[in-house]
Parts: C-alpha cells; structure tokens; sequence
C-alpha cells in the first residue's frame, strides 16, 4: 500500500542540526561499510581474474561510462533538497511536485544527451580507450546502462524526507550485486564481457530500489501529478537555473579528479598502468566516500539551518564539522599509511603492489577533500556554488599542469600526486572563502546576495 508523502522534521538549534546529521550519517555508514567490505572482495575476483591489462581494460571503460554520466547529469538531489524544503514547510504539495517532475525530466534529458555523446565518442575514440573492437557493442551498452540509471531524483527525495535508512538499502544494492556477479562472472564468464554485466546489473537494481522506496514513501505518485509549465517552476523557484548550472559544473570539475586522471594514465600509459592506478583509485575513494557521505548527511539540515542562520553560527557550525572531519581524515589516511601496501597485495596480487605510492598521493587528496567538506556544502545551501564551481576549476587547472609536468618522469605517481595538488588547492580557496563569508556582518540575506 502506498503511504502519504511523509513529512520531513524540523531540526533548530546548532545541537539538533548536528544530532540530526549524525543520525543521517548513521544510516549511510551502514551503507558504505558494507561496500567498503564487499568491494574489496568483488575487486579481488576481478584483479585476479582478469589481470593487470585486461583490469585496466575494464578500468577505462568503467571509468568513462561513470565520467560521461556525471558530465551529463544534474545534481538534482541537491536542487530537490535546496528548493524542496520551503514549499514543504508552507504545505504547498502543487509546487513541490511540480519540483519533483522536473529534476525527473532532467535525469531522463541527461540520459537521452548522454547516450547520443557515448555512441559519437566510443565510435571516435575506442582506441584510446583500449576497447577492441569484439567489446566495441559491450562497452556501448555498458556506458547506456550507466546513463540510463541516473538515480539523483530518488535520491534527492528520500535525502528532502530524512528517509537515510531506505536510501542507504539502496545503495547497498550496488556493492551486494557486484560482488554476486563478480563471483558469477569468475566462475562462468571470466572475461573484461562477464563483468561488464556484473557492474550493469548492480547499477539496474540498485536505481530499481530507489525507485521502489520512492514508491513506498508516497512521493512517486506525488512525482506523477506535477504538472506544470517550466516558466511557473522557475518562477517559483528564483535562482533555480543558476543554481542548477553551478552544482552540474562543480560536479564535473570533481569529476576531473576522481575519472580522468585514470583515463590519462590509461591513454598515456597504457592499460596495464590503468589497471594498477585504478585500484589504489578504488581504496584511496574511501575517503571520497566518506566525504561525499558528510555532505549527504548534512546538506539538508544545512539547508533549514541557513535560512535563519548569523554568520557566527555559520562560522561555529564550520568550525565544528571541520574538525570532525579533519580528524576522520588523519585517523584514515593513518590506516592507509599502515596497511594499504598489504590490501593492495593481497586484493590484487604483486603485480598491483607497485601502485603503494600512488595510493598514498590520492589518499592525502581524499584527506584535504575530506576536511574541507563543510566549507563545500555551506557555500551550497547559501547559492554560493558558483563560487565553489571557480574554485573547483582553479583546483582542476593545476591537477592537469601539475599532471603533465610530473608524468614524464614520475608516470601515474605524478598524475596521483597532481590530484593531491588539485585538492590542496582547493582546500586552501574554500577556505579564504568561508571566512570572508562567515564574516559578513548582516546574515545570511546578505551572505546569499554577495
């Protein structure tokens, strides 16, 4: 039977916004402890079984399909979040469907564009790719896949109701599915094809579950009935293109971090260097993960807290996360000091052991990535994004020249130490930049305006 929209609850005070991300954050770090756990079983069976080449193989094409579909995407769980709680708390259901149906047309446009993008540049570029051409109809249904199971809306949904316990099933699907079908694709199909599928199908269960929660909190019908002319969301929505723009821009820039230095390594390098550069890429993410959780979990109670908020409570609630999170991010990349080597053999054998430097370097990235996190979403919920979208680029600017001064000699260490670059960057600009911001004298009106 399906429910009601559920109401979301309204969290005062600098105490409840923290208690009420931690208990979001509770929910997500059940979530992604099972991933942390699974992956490193089910990238065991594809390391082992595919080899360093044929990994990188499988790396590069992963990779692009995951770059193409964030370069397509909009965030719109972010703009569901950011303009979803101000018609829920005036109980104005017409408006906030009618948000809800246009961040859904906004995925299935990005899915659209991004299918016609992924046709033109596999059929350009696959060499450079390392796709033969026996994997050429593979890999382009592989990339539709990926494309085609944008799952931000739902997201954005069950983040707006505080329903983090459902959304973190949801995620659970991608790593319990992947390890599944790796551990089907080792025993009956272990090729680069075998686990293609595997990863697919991960990806069609887990939007399939958000979609299915979606239903059972009452929003999909909801979603159904917002009919509307675009010009009366905008409308409603003052900044909403603005804003939409900026958070799809900054997260393309962070993109640039995380997808193309492997695609760089793959295509300079080789795909046996793509292989090993990926691995240490999918331990060093754990940091990433973590940060990428922080934000999830605290974007909408940020989002009811600003609205109200004194630039010293901002600089207070900064302050606090911040060296919540710095300290996360010391305990973490401790433990990869400690035992990355290790995982790193006994996940993918000695031929991936050599990439212990590189998981070092990206590793103290996912650090800085991970203590400035606050800043990042602070800046967000009061419509600075472009202002994070200038910085991400200055950021972006010196990973690639830092990238192409270092690879001739150092090779994919260089790259991994130019994304260490990039973030520090980063870090250090969101953080000139909050303190300006935390400093305006006259709120948050003036704050938003700047």
């Amino acid at each position: 039977m399906v429910q009601d929209p559920a109401p979301i609850p309204v969290t005062t005070g600098s105490t409840g916004i923290f208690r009420a991300a931690a208990r979001n954050l509770g929910w997500l770090l059940a979530s992604r402890s099972v991933l942390a756990i699974l992956s490193l079983f089910y990238l065991g069976f594809a390391t082992r079984t595919l080899g360093v080449v044929d990994f990188g193989r499988f790396a590069l094409i992963s990779g692009a399909a995951q770059a193409l579909a964030t370069f397509v995407g909009f965030q719109t769980w972010q703009i569901i979040v950011q303009y979803g709680v101000e018609p829920i708390q005036h109980g104005d259901t017409p408006r906030l469907a009618r948000l809800l149906r246009l961040s859904a047309i906004l995925d299935m446009c990005s899915a659209l564009v991004g299918a016609a993008l992924t046709v033109a540049i596999l059929f350009a570029w696959s060499d450079g790719f390392g796709i033969p051409p026996d994997l050429m109809r593979d890999t382009l249904m592989f990339a539709v896949v990926q494309l085609i199971t944008i799952r931000s809306t739902p997201l954005g949904i069950l983040r707006l109701r505080d329903k983090f316990s459902l959304s973190a099933v949801a995620d659970s699907m991608t790593p319990i599915m992947r390890f599944v079908g790796a551990g089907a694709a080792m025993i009956f199909e272990p090729t680069i094809r075998g686990f293609m599928l595997a990863w697919a199908v991960a990806e069609i269960v887990t939007a399939a579950t958000y979609w299915i929660m979606v239903a059972k909190s009452g929003d999909l019908r909801l979603l159904a009935s917002g009919r509307g002319p675009w010009r009366q969301v905008r409308d409603e929505n003052p900044g909403i293109v603005r804003f939409s723009l900026s958070t799809n821009a900054s997260a393309t820039l962070g993109l640039s971090s995380k997808q193309i230095p492997l695609l760089l390594v793959g295509a300079s390098i080789g795909p046996a260097a793509a292989g090993a550069f990926r691995l240490a890429t999918q331990l060093a993410q754990a940091l990433a993960k973590l940060s990428q959780m922080l934000s999830r979990a605290a974007f909408p109670e940020i989002v009811r807290a600003v609205r109200t908020a004194e630039p010293s409570r901002l600089r207070r609630i900064l302050i606090r996360t911040m060296l919540a999170s710095t300290a996360a991010a010391l305990v973490i990349l401790a433990i990869v000091a400690l035992v990355g080597e290790p995982i790193l053999k006994v996940v993918g054998g000695k031929s991936f052991v050599g990439a212990y430097p590189v998981l070092l370097w990206l590793a103290a990235a996912g650090c800085f990535d991970l203590a400035t996190v606050s800043l990042d979403t602070v800046m967000t919920a009061l419509h600075r994004a472009g202002t994070v979208f200038a910085i991400r680029a200055v950021g972006v600017l010196l990973l690639f020249v830092t990238a192409f001064a270092l690879m001739p000699t150092y090779d994919s260490t260089g790259v991994a130490a130019a994304v260490a670059v990039g973030s520090v960057a980063v870090a250090i600009l969101l953080g000139f930049a909050a303190a300006r911001m935390t400093r305006t004298p006259s709120g948050p009106q003036a704050i938003d305006g700047a």
